[in-house]
């Protein structure tokens, strides 16, 4: 089969006539684009605050967004599944974009805008407006009505032709057994669309397919992690690219991400110790994380649509005893 060099990289003549859907110049832009922000590093999904009444709070979805800058964040992204994205009307999410967009204006950290659907007609129309709030990179999960792979592949085809930044795929499996993207798969499409060379992968067995994306490269860009940073040392270890865990305790991150990054490894390891006692309380106290947000100010509630959570006093007091070591790293 006849192949074409570009950017370093083989491509066989139908991918390369493929990812000319999009045209010279926007994937051009696309590579020059992605060399604006480094998209390494721990990059925060944002949780969604509501009022007592379950109306999302914008006060506090904009004050998140100070929080986590002060944090330190390289970049974070909403809504995604952490910030409860199927509960949020299309309103609701557009208007978020906006103000975090917004909140956002003249601060360091990048701006990964969630444009998800159910299916390509409403991805598209959020990716529509995102467009036009010029953020710095796009992200979205497969689409829940999607029948099999190949749909799910066409769905990110038809996205990626109608944008040229870092297009950040969230391989998920949305519906149990249901269809699902395989390594192959998802490097075609880095091949096709040099902009959506970046992923976070949540398909089992991850750590195997995150290695064997990061051995794509360079069309694969970037490959990180999720899974509530609960796996993030190994991570590092590895030698991938970052991870979108939760945002309450985003500065402790950062600092053991860029511990390790120096070379302070045991220093690192030490502090990643102490949050996983913390991390490790979401999983027999839920709400735990709700819990600090508020406890730190960001939020005026603990109120979720996903979950009802009432925390005795003696829970309180568990998740307090293990966020009492995490005090001398806070930075926001």
């Amino acid at each position: 089969m006849d192949t074409i060099r570009w950017t370093g990289t083989r491509y066989s003549r139908r991918e390369f006539v493929s990812a000319l859907a999009v045209s010279p110049l926007m994937l051009r832009r696309a590579v020059a684009n992605a060399s604006e922000k480094t998209f390494r590093g721990m990059f925060p999904i944002m949780a969604t605050p509501y009022t007592q009444n379950k109306e999302l709070d914008y006060e506090d979805l904009a004050h998140e967004v100070d929080f986590l800058d002060r944090c330190g964040v390289p970049g974070m992204a909403w809504p995604q599944l952490f910030g409860e994205t199927f509960k949020l009307s299309v309103e609701e999410r557009k208007r978020g974009m906006e103000v975090i967009v917004k909140a956002a204006k003249g601060r360091k950290p990048a701006i990964v805008l969630g444009v998800d659907g159910p299916n390509l007609a409403v991805a598209r129309a959020y990716l529509e407006h995102a467009e036009s709030l010029n953020p710095d990179a796009l992200i979205a999960l497969p689409p829940r009505e999607a029948k099999s792979s190949e749909d799910i592949l066409q769905y990110y085809r038809s996205l990626a032709q109608l944008t040229t930044r870092p297009f950040f795929i969230q391989n998920a499996s949305i519906i149990e057994g249901g269809p699902k993207l395989e390594v192959k798969d998802l490097v075609e499409l880095s091949r096709q669309f040099p902009h959506c060379g970046y992923y976070k992968e949540e398909v089992s067995p991850t750590i195997e397919r995150m290695l064997a994306l990061s051995k794509e490269r360079p069309s694969v860009r970037r490959v990180f992690g999720g899974e509530a940073g609960r796996n993030l040392m190994y991570l590092m270890r590895l030698g991938l690219d970052g991870c979108m865990a939760g945002n309450a305790y985003a500065d402790v991150f950062v600092q053991i991400w860029d511990l390790f990054s120096s070379g302070k490894k045991a220093e690192s390891q030490e502090r990643y110790s102490k949050l996983l006692l913390l991390l490790n309380c979401e999983s027999y106290l839920p709400g735990t994380r709700q819990y600090i947000m508020k406890k730190r100010g960001v939020f005026k509630t603990m109120v979720s649509r996903m979950s009802e959570f009432a925390l005795s006093r003696e829970a309180t007091q568990e998740i307090d005893f293990h966020f009492d070591a995490l005090k001398p790293y806070l930075r926001a």
